[in-house]
């Protein structure tokens, strides 16, 4: 057999969290998204930096302040213990948490850029019209942006695939909840399965080369052509 049990349930956690985490991003970075690419207000840069500093902030880094903030004394886990959830941190839940906030530049970026890009015709075209705001952003809006949402999915969910750092921090190791293909890699690493440990790496390699793949043929084809 190819994959051990273990490894296919590494796999299909690993799959679902990718899945779930990128469906929030989707929600919640395209709103912040065009907030970035059009406001003007002063907290702008601040949020900016911020939302972009899991690009240079090491996971371990990450992981260990999300690992305290969700903690049993920390005030994101004294509120979910008072809402009667429990702490986060080892939970498939918190898996998702973590991902969602160290996969989020990657969704905000590629859209925000497309967003800036736009410009001010389109949203002017659609005011003369008496188009509300709502139906501007998504009739006019998220259409032209289209090629920055598909870019902004795409590395979201590899992103998340390829985690290790955050999710070893703030999911440990749980067969079944919380043990993806990169914390995977690494019990086989540590355990001198190296045959098992290169199977699995050998699945994340050709993952990782059609994502990239297929994000840049979609790049060269979504491109206009010069007359």
């Amino acid at each position: 057999m190819l994959l051990t049990p273990d490894n296919l349930q590494a796999i299909g956690l690993t799959l679902k969290v990718a899945t779930l985490t990128t469906s929030i991003l989707l929600l919640i970075g395209t709103p912040l998204a065009w907030w970035l690419a059009r406001s003007g207000s002063w907290i702008k840069k601040p949020l900016a930096a911020l939302v972009s500093l899991p690009l240079v902030l090491p996971p371990s880094v990450l992981g260990f302040y999300l690992l305290v903030a969700m903690g049993p004394h920390g005030p994101v886990g004294q509120w979910t213990q008072a809402m009667g959830w429990g702490v986060l941190p080892f939970t498939f839940a918190g898996l998702v948490v973590g991902s969602v906030l160290y996969s989020l530049p990657f969704m905000v970026q590629p859209v925000q850029n497309a967003m800036a890009a736009l410009g001010d015709r389109p949203l002017e075209v659609a005011a003369t019209l008496r188009a509300s705001k709502l139906d501007t952003f998504f009739h006019i809006v998220l259409p032209l942006c289209k090629p920055g949402l598909i870019t902004g999915t795409i590395m979201s969910f590899a992103h998340t695939v390829g985690e290790f750092g955050v999710v070893l921090m703030v999911g440990g190791n749980i067969p079944g909840v919380t043990r993806v293909i990169s914390v995977q890699i690494y019990d086989h690493v540590e355990a001198m399965e190296y045959g098992e440990a290169h199977r699995l790496a050998a699945v994340m390699l050709g993952f990782s080369f059609l994502v990239l793949l297929v994000l840049h043929t979609y790049n060269q084809r979504s491109q206009p052509r010069s007359p």
